[in-house]
């Protein structure tokens, strides 16, 4: 099993890239993971919002596989301490048996067919991120839920 964090658009700041290499090296202690960018559209200004959404869609659903289980970083998926979280993940890693595929989709959220295709959406917080941020915020939650079902000091209660 593995897990994947896909995202839309490249990380653009180096200190964003130092974070998230950072707890991406981290993660490979526990489990096989990557994180996956799908370049942005260009040239959208004609674009309507659903119709970016429709186009980053495809590329999204191109870049999962069908057994793979897809979980979107949405600010109205579920919301989890983060015991709960590992809680959760634990669970998932035990029972699923796929490939675990976290997306952060673009500025204007997901298409229908993206969500349709989802396998459930989780929130970082009730607060809003940048795209950028949320990779590392959510690397790091993933870092600190194995480390709490390790049992290792990282997190404190």
């Amino acid at each position: 099993m593995k897990i994947t964090l896909l995202t839309v658009g490249e990380t653009e700041k180096n200190w964003i890239r130092e974070g998230l290499d950072t707890y991406t090296a981290r993660l490979k202690h526990y489990i096989q993971f990557q994180v996956r960018e799908i370049p942005e559209l260009k040239n959208v200004s004609a674009l309507s919002r659903e119709q970016i959404k429709e186009k980053e869609g495809e590329l999204i659903l191109k870049s999962v596989r069908d057994g793979d289980e897809i979980i979107l970083l949405d600010e109205h998926g579920l919301e989890y301490s983060s015991m709960e979280w590992a809680g959760v993940l634990e669970k998932k890693l035990a029972t699923s048996g796929r490939d675990l595929v976290f997306v952060i989709g673009g500025a204007y959220g997901f298409s229908g067919k993206v969500r349709q295709r989802s396998n459930g959406e989780i929130s970082l917080s009730r607060m809003t991120f940048s795209h950028q941020m949320a990779r590392v915020i959510f690397t790091e939650q993933l870092y600190r839920a194995f480390t709490i079902m390790k049992g290792q000091p990282y997190h404190h209660e």
